[in-house]
């Protein structure tokens, strides 16, 4: 059996604290969701005996894998995961699509530093167990191990995380618990005890039945011996027995539910093992889930907002809209026409906006003015501004998520807090002289505040100090007020991952879209700059191409996780996309994230919706879909809504 203590992770311990003495009521101490902070460093130490112990893991997935029909292409969601023991045994045992979800940040980073570590590819995500924020029918079995169930004060919540995993089984899915025997536990737990952890740390423990009799109240005192009471917390654990349990399942639907037995842990100290002492293992089959029959959806009134064709336009080509341009906006009005339930009106005079704006009735605005008020990428911020202050809805982003976004910076230190890997960086502000320039070349130049390749020319790559100074300078000339970054030079594949829909609805992604420089000259740099964009005789323009990537399934679901953890930090509504690429060790990093990303017929968005079968005018009404549902229109018009007030008050 090996030693848990030489495995646990250096982590800063808590402060010293005060400790309450001796309390006469541990329930009455019990925070309602305990849960929220008890699993840091500290409960790795405390209960590392028994949940870093490599034997009992072993153990637990030996006894999973003869219970549960599963096979290592079958896809396991590891449900309330902690630091990702069982999930990474999976892996280990050749298992493929492994996903781990739980509540505690510094676990699941454990969990993703643990798996980095071994070069296992294990998905994991931070999320709460009763509203998971997964693809529906998509897990073949869910694990909930370890006596990880029932911890909510409220035993309707422990049906929730039950319903929830319901929805995310597929049909003939198993669902699989690990929990402790409520009948043992509550005539052999023990009310008092204490122990030495490791050479510098002990735990006093208290214990007693809730009033109801239902949970186990703990009280624990972590002590170090020289700097006192690190620690004292209380948690509670619904008891369930075989029966009780049996019948929470069947009544949110489950069949089929089957009891395998119980097992018992070992602990590296042998002594107080608390709710991991026995415990009990039952699978059940997925509930039976209706059929559902799509509605068709009502007429809406939808106003288009674009940006303004009579305006010059300095990101376009010759400053202007172009013939493409006019092009693109016909073929959007076609979609629209083809979907055929929205009376659809335009909006694109800049100059009788405000105006047009203030007196506009409309169920919908679809704002696809990602040029900016009056063409001003800068002001892209601004339109979705004045559609708030007139009170109009509308699809697409808020205007703090586009400033956060267009901010290359700010989005790099958001993934950096979310783990998401990110190219090493210089920052260099407007005017600094004594900035310290990257001694890693190749290198990559931009600025930081831009849109669609602004700054990013063939000669953005460089390869040494003369060349990264003299593209500073043309820099510094074009945007003499914008910061720029340097940035390693990325090699690999690059890849872009769309999202449809809303962290609280459901979030879709679509078909990974991959970069193919094939067919680019090798001499020249492989990367998406301004001339691939806007300028038509270019090699990049007429070169480069788009297909479907090939990336295996652990890294494809890497890049969704990243993805849907970055679309709700940064506030993204209803669709976005995010670009990656490989460095020349095959780590795939973060490059960009497009809060509101090209909607035009060519664009990558609709490229990847093409890919999953989708038409153009799919892709618009998927969109346009995900606002109606966040916004609850839900069928009903902004006039029948307006008309119901005005009857409500009379």
């Amino acid at each position: 059996m090996s030693n848990a203590n030489s495995r646990l992770p250096r982590a800063p311990l808590p402060v010293p604290q005060r400790t309450l003495g001796p309390v006469a009521d541990l329930e009455a101490h019990l925070p309602e969701e305990w849960w929220r902070r008890l699993f840091n460093a500290l409960y790795i130490k405390t209960d590392g005996d028994v949940v870093e112990n490599t034997e009992n893991t072993r153990r637990e997935v030996d006894f999973l894998l003869k219970a549960a029909d599963v096979t290592p292409e079958s896809r396991i969601l590891d449900l309330c995961c902690g630091q990702g023991r069982h999930s990474l045994e999976l892996v280990r045992r050749g298992f493929r699509h492994v996903t781990g979800l739980d509540r505690s940040r510094y676990l699941v980073r454990l969990a993703r530093k643990r798996a980095a570590a071994e070069g296992l590819s294990a998905t994991f995500r931070e999320g709460d167990a009763r509203n998971p924020r997964l693809t529906a029918d998509s897990f073949d079995c869910i694990t909930i191990l370890g006596n990880s169930f029932g911890y909510f004060s409220s035993q309707d919540d422990d049906a929730k995380v039950l319903r929830s995993a319901g929805k995310l089984l597929k049909p003939s899915g198993t669902l699989y618990l690990d929990l402790s025997d409520g009948d043992w536990i509550k005539t052999h737990y023990e009310p008092r005890s204490w122990e030495w952890i490791d050479g510098h740390h002990f735990v006093c423990r208290e214990r007693s039945l809730s009033s109801d009799g239902n949970r186990l109240i703990s009280r624990e005192v972590i002590v170090h011996d020289e700097l006192g009471v690190l620690a004292d917390q209380f948690y509670a654990e619904r008891l369930y027995t075989r029966e009780t349990l049996t019948a929470l399942m069947e009544a949110c639907g489950y069949r089929d539910i089957r009891y395998h037995g119980q097992m018992e842990s070992l602990s590296d100290r042998d002594q107080d093992l608390g709710m991991m002492a026995r415990r009990m293992v039952l699978t059940a089959l997925a509930p039976v889930k209706a059929k559902k029959t799509r509605k068709p959806r009502a007429t809406l009134d939808v106003t288009v907002l674009l940006g303004d064709p009579r305006l010059p336009d300095a990101v376009k080509r010759d400053g202007h809209f172009n013939d493409e341009d006019m092009e693109t906006i016909r073929l959007l009005k076609e979609a629209l026409v083809d979907i055929g339930r929205f009376n659809v009106r335009y909006l694109d005079n800049h100059a009788t906006l405000e105006r047009d704006l203030s007196d506009l009735s409309t169920d919908l605005v679809l704002n696809l003015c990602d040029e900016g008020f009056n063409n001003d990428p800068f002001k892209e911020l601004h339109v979705p501004a004045l559609l708030e202050m007139v009170g109009l809805p509308y699809t697409g982003a808020p205007p703090r998520c586009l400033a956060n976004c267009y901010d290359k910076g700010l989005v790099r230190a958001v993934a950096t807090q979310l783990d998401v890997p990110v190219p090493l960086e210089t920052y260099i502000r407007p005017g600094d002289q004594g900035a310290t320039m990257p001694s890693v070349f190749p290198a990559l130049l931009k600025p930081n505040f831009g849109d669609s390749s602004e700054g990013i020319t063939r000669d953005a790559v460089v390869t040494n100090q003369q060349e990264l100074l003299a593209y500073l300078d043309g820099l510094r000339a074009l945007f003499p007020d914008n910061p720029v970054l340097v940035q390693e030079f990325l090699s690999g594949g690059e890849y872009s991952v769309g999202l449809i829909g809303n962290p609280d609805r459901g979030l879709r992604a679509l078909p990974l879209l991959e970069v193919d420089y094939s067919g680019l000259d090798p001499e020249l740099p492989q990367i998406l700059c301004y001339e691939s964009k806007w300028h038509p005789e270019s090699p990049y323009w007429t070169r480069i191409r788009y297909r479907e990537a090939t990336l295996a399934d652990q890294e494809q679901a890497m890049l969704i996780d990243h993805s849907m953890r970055l679309f709700e930090r940064l506030g993204c509504r209803d669709y976005a996309r995010f670009d990656f690429r490989a460095d020349a060790a095959g780590t795939i990093k973060l490059l960009e994230v497009n809060p509101n990303p090209g909607w035009c017929w060519d664009g990558k968005q609709n490229l990847m919706a093409g890919f999953a079968g989708m038409s153009y005018a799919d892709l618009l009404e998927a969109i346009i879909g995900a606002a109606e549902e966040r916004l609850g229109l839900n069928g009903r018009r902004r006039s029948d809504k307006a008309g119901a007030a005005a009857r409500a008050q009379t």
